[in-house]
């Protein structure tokens, strides 16, 4: 009996036919921002990193007795990102905190026009530090901390100067009592570092701490 050999079927030209077009796009994985500063989602938009969700933490920013400035900002980054993974499973989640600091001593968000006139008073003249913790958590929830730390001069400051600059208004809810992004720019003598840090994220960090723990942009899978 001879071999009964199956009819070859014509191969198929698929791009004639458009099957790739029933195949599923790649979505770009999701970015979640624990935090509600107008601030850092503006930065984030200036290298075209939109995040998906907004979504702030809520939680005690009180600092503890002789913590370092720089172990709050590390700690409420942290804190942060912890409060809000669990609603996000297998997304990117980003938190941040900023604190300014002279010496050990940390300068909260002033509250009160005469908080922010000690402030202002107490950086006069002088160095100070200001520290932003970040903290990543990945899809697969490896969570990964860092601390990036800028040192800014004033140039001495007069009573009429932080009177006229507390009138406009800039300093409530600030670190430190001042935005260096506004009007406090003309006391700057001096900047040693990342100045997006100052305004509240350090861009180039983050940058490469989503590239280097794969989240894709200025890429074809980019949002």
């Amino acid at each position: 009996m001879g071999d009964r050999r199956t009819p070859r079927r014509p191969a198929v030209n698929t791009a004639e036919h458009g099957a790739d077009k029933h195949l599923p796009s790649i979505r770009p994985p999701t970015l979640i921002l624990a935090s509600a500063s107008p601030r850092r989602l503006a930065l984030m938009k200036q290298i075209g990193l939109t995040p998906d969700e907004v979504d702030p933490a809520d939680i005690d920013e009180s600092t503890k007795s002789n913590e370092l400035p720089r172990d709050i900002a590390k700690r409420l980054a942290f804190e942060k990102a912890s409060a809000v993974m669990a609603r996000h499973p297998g997304t990117f989640l980003l938190s941040a905190d900023t604190v300014v600091a002279v010496g050990r001593r940390a300068l909260g968000k002033a509250e009160t026009e005469d908080e922010a006139y000690t402030f202002l008073k107490l950086l006069s003249g002088r160095r100070h530090q200001v520290h932003t913790g970040i903290t990543l958590v990945t899809p697969t929830t490896n969570i990964i901390s860092r601390v990036v730390t800028t040192a800014v001069i004033f140039k001495p400051l007069d009573q009429s100067e932080i009177r006229g600059y507390l009138k406009q208004d800039e300093w409530q809810g600030k670190a430190g009592g001042y935005a260096i992004q506004g009007y406090a720019a003309a006391f700057v003598r001096q900047i040693q570092g990342s100045y997006s840090n100052v305004v509240g994220l350090p861009l180039f960090e983050v940058s490469n701490l989503l590239r280097g723990n794969g989240f894709p942009f200025w890429t074809e899978t980019a949002r």
